[in-house]
């Protein structure tokens, strides 16, 4: 199973932080946050990356190669100077994700999730995993009742940036920006989205407080 990790954005909530550095390039522990992901990955049998580019994607590039040095295989995805959005950046990919379900992460959280184990979640078009609600998303974006991700019924989380998606949910679309969400609230319409709760580590690095935050606990 290839995986698409998300790493067009500009990032501005991290402010000065990103003005010369992509978001995905920042350091946690002495590694990117980036290159925590792929070397996670590889040690749970993944070693086919997509990576979307836009904004200084020519530093990604440059820090990441083709992948050798992780034994990996790296392709990028280029936006050019106008990200995508979630949607739009996938569509972009997908003659390099093929037509089997792939596994996208965004580049800018940090977690435990077992990506290994969601090989096998293709019953459905999408398969997502979800956490609770942290304090910058009360409300929340899914629910969840017995195994499927619905409009309404069960509890709501959040979506973690981390799923499953089978590429025919973007038959018929556009290239173009677009964000994610509305082809999942369709494919839920459709009953084609199941769900788990993942209750161990999860944080959306995205401001320069959880940036810090995150290295003070690593080094607890």
């Amino acid at each position: 199973m290839k995986v698409m990790i998300l790493a067009a954005g500009r990032g501005e909530r991290m402010g000065r932080l990103t003005e010369h550095c992509p978001k995905p390039l920042l350091q946690i522990a002495g590694r990117s946050l980036i290159e925590h992901h792929i070397l996670t990955l590889k040690e749970q049998g993944f070693s086919e990356f997509v990576i979307n580019v836009a904004y200084l994607g020519n530093q990604i590039k440059q820090a990441l190669g083709d992948g050798t040095k992780w034994e990996v295989q790296i392709e990028y995805s280029d936006e050019g100077d106008q990200a995508l959005e979630t949607g739009g950046g996938i569509l972009n990919a997908l003659p390099q994700l093929g037509e089997e379900p792939f596994l996208v992460v965004n580049a800018d959280v940090w977690t435990d999730v077992s990506y290994a184990s969601l090989r096998d979640e293709v019953d459905k078009d999408i398969h997502l995993v979800l956490v609770n609600n942290p304090k910058h998303n009360p409300t929340g974006d899914f629910n969840l009742l017995d195994g499927n991700v619905t409009q309404s019924g069960g509890e709501c989380y959040t979506y973690s940036g981390i799923g499953i998606f089978n590429p025919r949910i973007f038959a018929g679309k556009n290239a173009g920006i677009f964000p994610l969400a509305p082809l999942i609230r369709d494919a839920i319409t459709e009953q084609q989205v199941s769900g788990e709760l993942h209750v161990g580590t999860w944080i959306d690095v995205g401001t320069p407080e959880r940036l810090t935050d995150l290295e003070a606990a690593l080094h607890v």
